[in-house]
């Protein structure tokens, strides 16, 4: 009975976490700009990574596998926040300056 819980448990950690990489990359293709594809990018990225992580570790049990699955997660924890944000300030420097045009039209069109 807990072997069917745990692999109930995985499919779904794994499904969300598969949907949830699925809409980051629709995402990054309609967003009007990078700094909008950075933000959708890297926090969804983090989030998805998490999820599918823990069901693998949930499938592997207590063995070396989930504390090496575990490593990982902070690893990108730590890592996706920091390269979003040296890739958004490294940007911005550089001079590509935010569109915010694109979005004021579309407030305009909903009005």
């Amino acid at each position: 009975m807990i072997d069917l819980l745990l692999d109930v448990g995985t499919w779904i950690l794994l499904i969300f976490g598969g949907v949830l990489l699925l809409i980051t990359g629709f995402g990054l293709l309609r967003l009007p700009d990078l700094y909008s594809r950075i933000h959708a990018g890297g926090m969804a990225d983090t989030l998805a990574t998490f999820l599918i992580f823990t069901g693998l570790a949930l499938q592997s049990g207590f063995t070396l596998v989930t504390v090496k699955l575990v490593l990982v997660i902070v690893f990108v924890f730590f890592t996706s926040p920091t390269s979003s944000y040296a890739l958004a300030h490294a940007s911005f420097v550089a001079g590509l300056k935010p569109d915010l045009k694109s979005y004021r039209d579309r407030d305009e069109e909903d009005e």
